[in-house]
């Protein structure tokens, strides 16, 4: 479904389209297992078997593995769905967060409080497209 997207260039951002939410079916369906305490002491008790049971990509399952959340959304997940691993391993939704940032919890709470990241002045591709073709 590859239709024209200029807002896939806004600087430092992944936005979750139809194509995202595709990619990312299985993975984002495992995490909602995680809803049921069930699957999530099955989850704990043997990650690797657990995520065998799904369909989604190696590295989806080696993203999930390493608790690499930037890759996961790279890989289609969604953040709210994400939230569920990382609840299931007790952490808040700032902590997971801030290691997202590379940032320390203090540092990213400092930074949401403040307003957020600057965008240091960049402008989207497509921004510069339309000054050209109407400027």
């Amino acid at each position: 479904m590859s239709l024209n997207k200029p807002y896939l260039d806004v600087p430092g951002t992944t936005i979750f389209d139809a194509d995202m939410a595709q990619k990312g079916f299985h993975l984002n369906q495992f995490c909602m297992s995680l809803m049921k305490s069930k699957n999530r002491e099955r989850f704990k008790s043997g990650e690797i078997a657990y995520l065998n049971e799904w369909p989604m990509t190696e590295a989806q399952k080696d993203a999930v593995l390493k608790r690499d959340y930037n890759l996961m959304i790279k890989l289609g997940g969604n953040i709210y769905f994400l939230a569920k691993i990382f609840s299931c391993d007790g952490l808040s939704f700032q902590v997971a967060a801030s290691t997202m940032t590379g940032l320390s919890v203090e540092e990213y709470k400092k930074m949401m409080i403040t307003g957020g990241r600057a965008l240091d002045d960049e402008i989207c591709a497509y921004e510069v497209m339309e000054d050209v073709n109407h400027g």
